[in-house]
């Protein structure tokens, strides 16, 4: 099968941002998230050598997720200053090398991602596509499936797991296809939406198992209540959470978009497109990469260590 990698955008540069020192280039404008973000986009290549990548971005307009919840994502602190002109600049970047990318007001990237994943496995290609998904959001565990896969990094940028059903299952104690239901149980505190009080990650996958989602566990509930009358009245009090949580945990699979997956081929690719940006960005190591040597332009101005409960992800400003 043809594979295609689609790159969760903004997760990838906000966890570049925090796993680098802050780096800059000859102008001294900080662009370590953007460095940190190609470098990632290159051990992808490297690794995968994919057929086809797409990218896929939030926008900074509201989504129908906090016209169902208000207080939707209210508690991600507010981008960083430096941080912010380099969203462009990787958009800029990915022009140049000619790399599709897909963003869309309402919907965030887990949407894009989640409807371009479902076309790319439903469409006609020839020998069929394999998808895999490049994101630190555990979110998006719910497309797994027997042709789709998660790439997550671990720790930094280079170490990675590839998330398969069998992995899911191995580390949630669920199937990848009742993760939604799962994070309506135990809400998503990152997210700032509740799911039932006093319900663990232990609990729900029990439930889950025993009952296979939640619907059945709420139609089984004078059941659970015969065997645990306290989780069964946790269970009861938030039931209108967990309904509003599954809502909102579930990734949408019909954006507003098309995908034509051959626009997005690595045969469009302009490397040297890439490498004018590299260049002019001083990236010397990842020049390096593609076999180029330069003069190095980039450099720390402040060696720290990034902090260790600094957010991935940050509310769009």
């Amino acid at each position: 099968m043809k594979k295609l990698i689609l790159i969760d955008g903004n997760a990838i540069l906000h966890r570049a941002y925090h796993a680098l020192p802050p780096l800059t280039n000859k102008e001294g404008i900080v662009v370590n998230a953007v460095y940190g973000f190609f470098s990632m986009f290159l051990k992808i290549i490297e690794d995968q050598k994919p057929d086809f990548i797409v990218v896929c971005f939030d926008k900074k307009a509201p989504t129908f997720r906090k016209e169902l919840f208000v207080g939707y994502q209210a508690k991600r602190p507010k981008m960083s200053d430096d941080l912010v002109p380099q969203i462009k600049f990787v958009h800029d970047i990915l022009r140049e090398a000619k790399v599709e990318i897909f963003e869309v007001d309402g919907y965030e990237a887990d949407d894009l991602i989640g409807t371009i994943s479902v076309q790319a496995v439903e469409g006609k290609l020839d020998g069929g596509v394999e998808v895999f998904i490049v994101s630190g959001d555990r979110d998006l565990l719910q497309l797994v499936n027997d042709r789709v896969k998660v790439i997550a990094p671990i720790t930094g940028l280079t170490n990675m797991v590839i998330f398969d059903e069998a992995s899911v299952l191995q580390k949630y104690k669920i199937k990848s296809s009742q993760m939604v239901d799962y994070k309506a149980l135990v809400g998503d505190p990152s997210d700032n939406y509740p799911g039932v009080a006093g319900i663990g990650p232990k609990t729900a996958s029990e439930l889950i198992n025993q009952y296979g989602n939640l619907e059945n566990i709420y139609k089984n509930l004078e059941e659970i209540k015969e065997k645990n009358p306290n989780l069964a009245l946790k269970l009861a009090q938030d039931a209108e959470s967990a309904g509003l949580a599954q809502k909102l945990a579930g990734v949408v699979l019909n954006a507003p978009i098309t995908l034509d997956i051959e626009k997005s081929g690595m045969k469009y690719f302009n490397r040297d497109g890439l490498i004018r940006e590299f260049e002019e960005f001083g990236f010397r190591s990842l020049l390096g990469r593609l076999g180029i040597k330069v003069k190095p332009e980039i450099k720390t101005i402040e060696n720290k260590e990034p902090k260790k409960d600094e957010p991935e992800q940050m509310e769009l400003l």
